[in-house]
């Protein structure tokens, strides 16, 4: 059993007095389906779990009315063993996606209060996926949460790492002092493992249990590929795709093409790297079903890195990076985590380095931005901490970040005063920045006012 943040939400969302039914979406296989199910029957009396997708039957459930009374009734009746107590029981919608009715009823449940319920789905946030049907999505009656694979800080609790040990960092890092050198060489250690490992739960138990990393490996490559069939798969009620031939192609295109594009020296993603015959604007459909399914996350360049960041940046131009470190590291040819865990990453180096940067922010719920104009100059990745537009240069190792002094040196063009250098190193100064190891950057929240 993995500790997951999740849970402690669950907890919370459970004590509201008047709670809406809550929706999970997340990338296939980061532990939704499971969390919710253990959370339901730690918690409740019973437990109510309908899979839409593996039975496809139970939508008929909802194709008429969606009186609260009518549907217990019906549900309870289809589902064998399963007992509906008011105030006591939770519903789990699973797949809720493959029946828009589930989801419009989601609407009657809350007004009537009696009974907790959860849907969860791989494809809630894909614009278009649910085409065609006569019911409307609830506005106002659900919540909305998304659940990714592990990010490091649940990483190191899997590894027997507990909250005295991250207090201690945390503290470090307030301070703006170096950390215990022990502790220190120990959480760098894990870090090197996570960045080959991942944060998908099954990689994860793989990896405590035999942490054998070609074991690790095969299952990533096995799940590379289940993502890529995916696009494919999925059908609608009359047995149709959802997406044509050359839709499906397009995605697996765009999906394939990342590790490349991360390759090269300028990151920003470049659609003539997308081997496929069709147009730019059919390839960033693709893209779009990448960032809604959870396994890609775009970073936009700015027009400048000051605040509001949303404001000034650039809609067209923009890197792309894989939602999970390990699903980047498993598409690289093998012997890649040989190279990672003994410091001989290649060109591979910046790809990993700033796809785990990236992955670790939109993990903490930020959406990341980055800068680059034509003569050269660029910064890795720009937040908003504690009030100012930081700066984020991306350093394997110690080196004279150009971009960044120079920004830093001309603030009436820029406005930014701030910036940390993230590497292989501990905390500590340099030139008035700071810097800091990657593992930390799961400390780095958007809310952060410490």
């Amino acid at each position: 059993m993995l500790k997951r943040k999740i849970y402690d939400y669950l907890l919370a969302w459970k004590k509201k007095e008047k709670r809406k039914p809550l929706l999970i979406s997340g990338c296939r296989q980061v532990g939704k389906t499971f969390i919710v199910r253990y959370f339901g029957e730690q918690n409740y009396d019973s437990v109510i779990y309908l899979d839409f997708m593996k039975h496809p039957e139970y939508g008929r459930i909802f194709k008429e009315s969606l009186d609260v009374d009518t549907l217990m009734l019906s549900i309870t009746a289809l589902i064998p063993d399963s007992k509906a107590t008011p105030n006591k029981t939770l519903l789990i919608f699973d797949e809720i996606q493959e029946c828009p009715e589930a989801r419009s009823s989601l609407k009657y449940f809350y007004a009537d209060g009696r009974f907790d319920l959860i849907g969860t789905g791989s494809f809630l946030g894909v614009n278009g996926y649910v085409k065609g049907t006569s019911r409307s999505v609830p506005v106002g009656s659900e919540e909305k949460l998304v659940l990714h694979s592990l990010d490091f800080e649940e990483f190191l609790w899997a590894n027997g790492v507990g909250n005295e040990t991250i207090a201690v960092l945390a503290d470090s890092l307030d301070r703006q002092r170096p950390i215990p050198l022990a502790i220190h060489e120990r959480i760098m250690e894990l870090f090197r493992q996570y960045l080959c490992v991942g944060g998908f739960p099954e990689a994860v138990v793989i990896f405590i249990k035999t942490h054998d990393m070609n074991a690790v490996r095969k299952y990533e490559v096995s799940l590379s590929e289940s993502l890529s069939d995916d696009f494919g798969r999925h059908k609608k009620a009359d047995g149709t795709t959802y997406f044509s031939a050359s839709e499906v192609a397009r995605i697996r295109a765009s999906f394939d093409s990342l590790p490349r594009q991360l390759a090269k020296e300028y990151k920003k993603f470049q659609y003539s790297m997308v081997k496929c015959s069709c147009k730019n604007p059919e390839k960033r459909d693709a893209l779009e079903f990448l960032f809604d399914s959870g396994l890609a996350v775009p970073c936009h360049n700015l027009l400048i890195p000051e605040l509001p960041l949303d404001g000034n940046s650039i809609d067209n131009e923009f890197k792309v990076y894989l939602a999970d470190i390990g699903l980047l590291v498993s598409r690289f040819e093998n012997g890649t985590a040989s190279d990672i865990l003994n410091g001989n990453l290649g060109i591979y180096k910046g790809a990993i380095y700033e796809n785990l940067v990236a992955d670790a922010l939109s993990k903490i719920g930020r959406k990341l931005y980055y800068f680059h104009k034509e003569s050269g100059l660029e910064i890795d990745f720009v937040i908003r901490y504690k009030g100012n537009s930081v700066l984020l240069e991306v350093k394997s190792e110690t080196g004279n970040a150009k971009s960044l002094k120079a920004v830093l040196a001309s603030y009436e063009r820029y406005h930014v005063r701030k910036a940390i250098k993230l590497g292989n190193y501990n905390i500590g100064f340099e030139n008035s920045v700071l810097t800091m190891p990657y593992y930390l950057v799961f400390l780095l929240r958007e809310n952060d006012d410490r």
